[in-house]
Formats: C-alpha cells, structure tokens, sequence
C-alpha cells in the first residue's frame, strides 16, 4: 500500500473510485449521482494541484486507488491558513488503519504548508466515521440541523476542526 498526490492520469481510477464510495450513503453525492467525465476530472485534478494549499492524496494497493482525501484550502487571506477535508475508502478495504494512514499524511502536508486549520463535516448518523475522526483529534464545532436531504429524509451533519 502507497499514499501519494494524486496525478491528472488517475482521473478515470479516481471517478471509479468516488462513484463506489457514494453508494456508501455517507457522502454528498446519492448513489448513482456522479456522472464520469474523465475530461473534467482531469482538469479538475490539475487546479487542485496547481494549488499549494489543496491537494488530494490517494492510496494505491495492487495498481488500484482504494482511498483518498481530499484538502481543499482557503482561498482569501484570511482563511489561507485552513483547509476542507474530505475522506473515502473503499468498502473493502474499511477497518484497515487505512483512513488513520492518510490522516497522519495530511497532518505532515498541512503543517509543511503552515497551515493551522483543517476542517470536515460528517453525517450525523455516520458512528464509524465519526468515532475515527475524534480519534484523530478533531472537535465538534457545531451541528447544522437538516442540512442534507437523505432518501427523502432531513439529516444534521456535525462540523468537527483540528487545529495543527
């Protein structure tokens, strides 16, 4: 297993990849909701890339992406110092140490880059994800109440941060 920065030729492996971790029901897009356009992604990956305070990181095992997460910086002065978080792993591969992997490397990333915030949401009912992130540090800022629609039903995500 190998964690690395994502390069605009994963595009196709990395869609794939989203597409299996949105069947979960966990995350933004329902399941079966993300349309692949390798074209987009490609060019998507590279503004993230070009970005100094953005990244995202995969987990390759076998010559196939089974993880990522995801670092979308500030973009204005004043928030330059943090970063958005997103995390997926693949179903099989859960309950691995894998997530805890790629949060220890973006810890490093994030401090290389001085950053001294990062920041996430995670769907109130998610236990397992929300378990792993106070193991990893983070605290619950608050709780947005009905914020996403699930299967028709209102759903309150809580809003953790770490500060680095």
């Amino acid at each position: 297993m190998k964690i690395r920065e994502i390069q605009p030729s994963d595009a196709k492996a990395f869609s794939h990849l989203c597409q299996e971790i949105d069947e979960s029901g966990f995350m933004l897009y329902d399941p079966g909701e993300r349309m692949i356009d390798i074209e987009k992604e490609e060019k998507r990956i590279k503004r993230i890339l070009r970005d100094d305070r953005s990244t995202i990181l995969v987990v390759e095992e076998n010559e196939q992406l089974i993880g990522y997460m995801i670092a979308i910086g500030g973009s204005v002065k004043s928030t330059r110092h943090s970063a958005y978080l997103v995390l997926g792993v693949s179903k099989k591969h859960r309950g691995k140490g894998i997530a805890k992997q790629l949060f220890e490397e973006m810890f490093r990333w994030a401090k290389e880059r001085e950053l001294t915030r990062l920041e996430l949401t995670v769907i109130k009912d998610n236990e397992n994800a929300f378990r792993l992130y106070r193991k990893m540090g983070f605290i619950i800022e608050g709780e947005k109440v009905h914020s996403l629609m699930i299967d028709g039903n209102p759903v309150n995500e809580y809003y953790l941060y770490k500060l680095i």
